[in-house]
């Protein structure tokens, strides 16, 4: 093994894994095989949903134990009896009635999703980046999502920009549950207190890693809890040097922007390949 210190990597996708373009950014689909034949374990803790995740595991040709999905309310665990090749083996869920009647007052125009516990996604209008034309997606009215216990609900309003979500988000009181405000207006909401730190978390409970050997790389509003927990327990957080201010603010080192390869050059820095 090239390091020392067996790692736990837990990579962010979009902007981190992913261009904008869906394709791999520069050397990391070699860097991840390279640290997993060194005895690291790298997963993904994404924001996005398995179904949506399953083609990019498959792209790094790697087969992680648990893999983190909807922002920390979802683990799936390798099963190699099931079609995908995993199973769900925790998701968390709240009754999302009260969120989707806020939203509405404020976002009546708005694109709704919710994820159900066994992975169903139920949305109110198309939208290409959700993934739809995959399994597991119904097309329902929005009064029909209240009264369901989900995963997450997700908000997608194309009229607003990112400043206009946070400033929303606030004005709202979005205080019961966890959010996070993404790119292009995209609000993704958990059950209080869940986002990716929490799963990732639970991950080393499973797989026996200490805190402290978690190594978190991300961009994202939605990486700055696993940013966060990282640091607190001796990790080491990364943001691609394309993150907002306030994320690379959380990290505790900035690496390349994701169209120069950065994951790729923190796995050569932290000698994982």
């Amino acid at each position: 093994m090239s390091s020392a210190t067996r790692r736990l990597v837990a990579l962010d996708i979009d902007g981190t894994v992913l261009l904008e373009d869906e394709t791999f950014s520069p050397g990391v689909v070699d860097a991840v095989q390279a640290a997993v034949e060194n005895g690291h374990l790298v997963t993904l803790a994404t924001g996005r949903s398995w179904e949506a995740t399953a083609h990019v595991l498959r792209g790094l040709d790697i087969r992680p134990e648990y893999v983190v999905c909807s922002n920390g309310a979802a683990i799936l665990i390798r099963d190699d009896a099931s079609d995908s090749g995993y199973i769900r083996h925790f998701t968390e869920q709240f009754d999302c009635t009260e969120v989707i009647e806020l939203l509405e007052t404020h976002l009546p125009d708005a694109n709704y999703l919710v994820e159900l516990p066994d992975g169903t996604r139920l949305y109110t209008h198309y939208v290409d980046d959700w993934g739809l034309h995959r399994a597991n997606a119904q097309q329902v009215e929005l009064s029909e999502m209240k009264g369901l216990m989900v995963s997450r609900v997700v908000v997608v309003s194309p009229e607003h920009t990112e400043a206009d979500f946070v400033e929303m988000v606030d004005r709202m009181g979005l205080n019961q549950v966890s959010y996070a405000v993404g790119w292009t207006a995209w609000l993704d909401i958990a059950p209080k207190g869940v986002d990716k730190s929490t799963a990732l978390a639970r991950v080393c409970e499973l797989t026996g890693f200490a805190a402290g050997d978690v190594v978190v790389i991300g961009d994202g509003r939605n990486d700055i809890g696993m940013f966060r927990w990282a640091a607190q327990n001796g990790g080491r957080a990364f943001a691609m040097g394309q993150a907002p201010e306030e994320v690379s603010h959380e990290a505790t080192d900035i690496t390349d922007d994701v169209e120069d390869g950065g994951v790729a050059t923190v796995f050569q820095t932290l000698g994982l390949v």
